[in-house]
């Protein structure tokens, strides 16, 4: 009888910026928008081998009772321009970014995401997403928002124009080069003309076909409509179900779905969002994680995430004390504006009474029930437990690889690097060497077939 051979462990690293991740006051935090931070973020996840980098996206800054939301006073430079500077300082890691498709055009993000993968070689990545809000939609000309069905429409018909544009260009023939990636022979560049009920366009693509094709494609989505989205469409799945049985229902939910659009299991990757808090010892671990909580969670922070819940101004209420008597607003939400956790609560006198029986049995005041509620770290322990543990939840399938979130930047993916990923290669579960040169050969994807 033949030993099963053990699935690879993917690895990838998102740079979140200044959120409720990471704690942007410690000593230790750097800038989150000078370049030497993405730099040497981008360069600790190649040495550690990682498939590739992530770059979320914000299309407004957020705003909380009528003011800018404290942490985005820093900014959210372009995701472009950060990724093609980073193809310049690495060789091999995947460059990740979130790009929306209800407020950007076909033609645009074709041509951008064309010319990323030209420049690094075949490492472009592209997270696709829709925008729920009107408030983000009053920065752009064509403004407003769509229903869910709608944007989750425009999406679908966005990738597949997107993908005729980059499909458009010929050749006698697509040449595997081991240095350069795939590319067409005697290229030349032919028409598109795509017509529906979102876009009405014709004419000539400018850049010749890239080394993959076109992006490799990611999909965030949880609700029916995202789930059915990444498994028709999409190259990997960002998901964040982190325990093993959730792991595992939303793995066998999504994988479940391939079979019907003609793909595999092996077709769609299945990537959770992981934190995480490593110490010399389990112990010590578990003492680290409850700091950072603390730090993640001030008293100021506790307020502003109750209120994206009560809809209600809260600044008045002590965040060591109980929590309000009074009942959340229920109706549109006026006090924070384009926070993507506001969506989420989407019956807040339910999420109320459970917070408020939950309290009252720990006898918790606000900023401990926020500590509490909060996301947390995925993973606490020694290198050598949060190794095991990775380990199992891919090999018993909850998830295919994890998506690393550190609460530093950029100094925070060093002790993974240098602790737990030593010791998932001696597992044989992740990789000592890149062994091919794009971003599709990492995640062990199949090619794309030729343009017709």
């Amino acid at each position: 009888m033949t030993e099963q051979v053990r699935k690879q462990v993917h690895l990838a690293a998102h740079f979140p910026g200044v959120n409720n991740t990471t704690v942007w006051s410690d000593p230790a935090a750097g800038s989150h928008i000078e370049f030497d931070s993405f730099r040497r973020f981008a360069q600790t996840a190649e040495r550690g081998r990682l498939d590739f980098l992530f770059l979320a996206e914000g299309l407004r800054l957020r705003e909380q009772n009528g003011a800018i939301y404290d942490l985005d006073v820093v900014g959210r430079p372009d995701t472009f321009t950060v990724l093609a500077a980073l193809a310049a300082v690495t060789e091999h890691l995947g460059l990740a970014g979130t790009i929306n498709s209800t407020f950007n055009e076909p033609y645009e993000v074709a041509r951008q995401f064309a010319s990323l993968d030209h420049l690094s070689g075949g490492r472009a990545a592209w997270n696709v997403v829709t925008s729920w809000d009107a408030f983000t939609g009053e920065n752009f000309r064509r403004g407003g928002f769509l229903a869910q069905d709608q944007r989750y429409e425009r999406a679908r018909t966005f990738l597949q124009t997107v993908t005729e544009l980059l499909d458009s260009w010929r050749g006698d023939e697509i040449v595997a080069d081991k240095e350069h990636g795939a590319f067409l022979r005697d290229p030349q560049p032919g028409r598109f003309a795509h017509s529906d009920a979102h876009f009405d366009i014709a004419g000539q693509f400018d850049v010749p076909r890239s080394p993959q094709g076109r992006p490799v494609v990611f999909q965030a989505g949880d609700s029916e409509e995202g789930r059915e989205f990444a498994a028709s469409s999409a190259d990997a799945i960002f998901s964040r179900h982190a325990t093993k049985d959730a792991g595992r229902a939303f793995y066998a939910d999504v994988k479940g779905r391939l079979e019907k659009f003609g793909r595999r299991p092996a077709d769609l990757l299945i990537l959770p969002a992981a934190t995480f808090a490593i110490g010399d010892t389990d112990a010590e671990a578990a003492e680290l994680a409850a700091e950072v909580r603390k730090q993640q969670v001030s008293g100021q922070t506790a307020l502003r995430k109750l209120e994206e819940v009560w809809n209600r101004d809260l600044s008045g209420y002590d965040p060591d004390g109980p929590l309000p008597d009074v009942d959340p607003l229920v109706g549109e939400h006026t006090v924070a504006k384009g926070r993507a956790s506001v969506r989420m609560n989407r019956d807040p006198l339910a999420t109320a009474r459970e917070w408020r029986e939950r309290a009252e049995a720990k006898g918790l005041t606000i900023r401990e029930l926020m500590i509490e509620t909060s996301s947390r770290q995925s993973f606490i322990g020694s290198p050598a437990t949060v190794a095991a543990q990775m380990d199992d939840l891919v090999q018993s399938g909850a998830s295919d690889g994890f998506i690393l979130v550190p609460h530093l930047t950029p100094g925070g993916l060093d002790v993974f690097v240098d602790t737990v990923v030593p010791l998932l290669q001696e597992r044989g579960v992740h990789r000592t060497e890149y062994s091919g040169t794009t971003l599709r050969d990492h995640l062990g994807l199949p090619p794309l077939p030729a343009p017709r």
